[in-house]
């Protein structure tokens, strides 16, 4: 079974920052895709098995593996501002090349928050395909770093299984075939096993995540006010393992939205 690694510097970080939900699929719902797969809302904590489970084992590729980090934000006052400031946020910009793939501006209380630019409906748990990997080689891919620029809270959506698991379990014969979003309704359809978490992130917070190979989606349910994302893509060895980078692990924060 392929799951989720979690590089969180901490378990208690990990505790408070991440909850569990179940999924549905969605039927009827005019901003959604027919059959997105969506969180149910029925969020717990983790229990002490699921934080062994998740987290990132000794010797999980970097390229696999989810991670939290922080960096000041400037003062802005307005989304205009915010979009202006983005590209100029990258934390690794001495270190570490990475494409600036700009940023989104999201309303407060979105379930989730991405839309297919060609309908306007939103795909709920999706997976990217920046660099098109067959399956297989899924894991190989670049991951992508957001960063949340605020003023609200949002949150990252993650299966807990990743594409190349679901996609064997609703294709016989995957070799040399793409993995697709299709492929995470069709497993959900299935009723095969699949739960999502949600991990909070603060104005300053951000995520490095492989976007191709995990289902995943931002969210902003239940926050009263709007939030700017900026995303980059990139190559980067394990950014909490590496003593220089230490003091960009997002501290612990607030439960209150």
């Amino acid at each position: 079974m392929s799951v989720v690694s979690l590089a969180f510097s901490q378990n208690g970080n990990l505790r408070e920052r991440c909850e569990i939900g179940s999924v549905r699929l969605s039927r009827g719902e005019v901003d959604y895709d027919e059959g997105a797969v969506v969180p149910v809302g029925d969020w717990r904590p983790l229990s002490t098995r699921e934080v062994q489970w998740l987290q990132a084992k000794p010797g999980t590729p970097e390229s696999t593996q989810v991670e939290l980090l922080h960096q000041p934000l400037p003062v802005t006052h307005t989304a205009e501002d915010l979009h202006a400031a983005a590209a100029d946020l990258y934390p690794f910009a001495s270190r570490w090349p990475a494409d600036f793939l700009g940023c989104a501006t999201n309303p407060a209380d979105a379930r989730t928050t991405t839309e297919d630019p060609a309908t306007g409906r939103r795909l709920g748990l999706h997976v990217d395909n920046w660099d098109r990997l067959p399956s297989g080689a899924r894991h190989e891919g670049r991951r992508r770093l957001c960063l949340n620029l605020g003023p609200g809270t949002r949150y990252l959506l993650l299966g807990d299984r990743d594409i190349e698991e679901l996609f064997r379990a609703v294709r016989p014969d995957p070799e040399q075939r793409y993995p697709h979003t299709d492929d995470v309704r069709r497993y959900v359809v299935q009723g095969r096993p699949l739960q999502c978490l949600r991990i909070r992130l603060g104005p300053g917070d951000g995520y490095i995540a492989p976007t191709e190979l995990l289902p995943h989606d931002g969210s902003t349910s239940g926050v009263g006010q709007p939030s700017t994302a900026a995303f980059w893509l990139g190559r980067w060895p394990a950014v909490t393992s590496h003593s220089p980078w230490r003091q960009i692990v997002s501290p612990r924060a607030p439960r209150s939205v």
